[in-house]
């Protein structure tokens, strides 16, 4: 039975503001990245089979058996204390001295982006952001009619001389700018982490300017070299939101997230998780206090750790023997993803269909911005798939950029080897 062509009834009804809500360029992936034959690099998926999954399932169903009056039932917005406190100890790795009372769980730390977003940002404001910049990030911003200015990063990080030449600009225009939204460790999706010699500029610099800084940091205990950079929060208690999540180093599929804010936020944070959710799932949290309480988590993110190093390894390795020369990368010390830059006259976006063809697939540039750039970029994902697959993806990704430089070739080429 064929359907009908598909007309919106409501159109004339939606608020203006619906007309930045757009389907971003990794969502409509899933479903082609998703096929068995494609090797995938193009989702940040975290890899779970190290977890301990007997011992979890024995663990939620004692919850359950014991709690589950408690553990299925409403619960404040503000989250559950126990695991606000144990939250305090994670966030002490990355030298933040905070108390529990100003950490507010959310379902996910994408959830806190949008609710800090829905406190502080008026349609027309202003949200700066590194270029490339997360995607959820790019769509929260969108939703709440903000305006995103790129800030451009190098292998260091965000660059200072830019967000400050992007913030006088603004003034300049008459243009307020409430937030600076950042990825300071192995960012999503350039790979590079902020220098530590940067970060206390970069607030120095917020500071100057009022602007309040937004740390997305999920990816921050994952560096390949155990190394835990002090957080911004650290630096600047008093002008720094932070977000965290548990998604990258236990489960995603929990939602468990939580922001960490400056008192007065906290109070108006607690009233918008009240009106968007009432409470982030309370078995869910329960689930994640009792596998810290009594899981040694600190040694399964070393494991995580052992996993994506490997990874990314293989990738790199991959890199190095399989691109076409011009192409150049970024050399992630932790977390998920490598930034490629191809060669001129090669347009990431346009190329994906043919690379998909091809069995391979990946997040091309233009998604993570706002103002049309990264036709020359790609996000490669490394967390999910195998090394034998990565290297794979990265061959078959080689021969679909062969015939984009030489259109002569066909995809029977695998690339050649070049040094960046």
């Amino acid at each position: 039975m064929s359907r009908r062509p598909f007309t919106d009834l409501h159109q004339d009804r939606y608020a203006v503001r619906t007309a930045g809500m757009t389907a971003s360029e990794i969502r409509a992936l899933f479903a082609v990245a998703s096929r068995p034959e494609v090797v995938s690099l193009a989702g940040g998926m975290p890899n779970l089979a190290a977890l301990p999954l007997k011992t979890l399932s024995a663990q939620a169903a004692q919850i359950i058996a014991e709690d589950g009056l408690t553990a299925l039932q409403y619960a404040s917005a503000h989250g559950l204390p126990l695991l606000r406190e144990q939250i305090c100890e994670v966030m002490a790795l990355e030298d933040i001295a905070a108390h529990p009372d100003d950490v507010v769980l959310t379902v996910g730390s994408q959830m806190g982006l949008d609710l800090v977003t829905r406190l502080f940002c008026d349609p027309g404001d202003v949200v700066v952001a590194e270029g490339p910049s997360y995607v959820g990030a790019l769509g929260s911003f969108a939703a709440y009619q903000a305006q995103v200015v790129h800030v451009a990063m190098d292998e260091h990080g965000l660059v200072p001389e830019g967000l400050r030449a992007a913030l006088r600009q603004a003034v300049n225009d008459g243009r307020r700018v409430k937030l600076l939204y950042t990825i300071p460790n192995f960012h999503n999706p350039a790979g590079v982490t902020l220098a530590v010699e940067r970060r206390a500029e970069i607030l120095e610099i917020c500071r100057t300017y009022d602007v309040l800084v937004v740390e997305d940091n999920p990816y921050g205990l994952l560096g390949f070299d155990g190394r835990a950079y002090p957080a911004l929060r650290s630096l600047d208690p008093d002008n720094v939101v932070y977000l965290g999540s548990f998604s990258k180093t236990f489960a995603s599929g929990l939602r468990v997230g939580w922001v960490l804010a400056p008192r007065a936020v906290r109070e108006k944070l607690v009233l918008a998780m009240e009106s968007a959710t009432l409470c982030a799932p309370t078995l869910n949290q329960m689930i994640v206090s009792r596998y810290l309480a009594t899981h040694d988590w600190q040694g399964q993110i070393e494991m995580f750790r052992e996993n994506y190093r490997e990874r990314r390894d293989a990738m790199l390795s991959a890199l190095e023997r399989y691109l076409p020369p011009g192409c150049t990368w970024t050399k992630p010390d932790g977390g998920f993803y490598v930034w490629v830059t191809v060669p001129r006259g090669v347009d990431t976006k346009a190329m994906l269909p043919r690379a998909v063809d091809a069995r391979v697939a990946y997040a091309s540039g233009s998604g993570f911005f706002t103002d049309k750039s990264g036709s020359r970029q790609m996000r490669l994902s490394y967390c999910y798939p195998a090394p034998e697959r990565i290297r794979e993806g990265v061959r078959r990704l080689a021969a679909v950029l062969e015939c984009e430089l030489d259109p002569a070739r066909s995809f029977g080429g695998v690339g050649s080897g070049r040094t960046p």
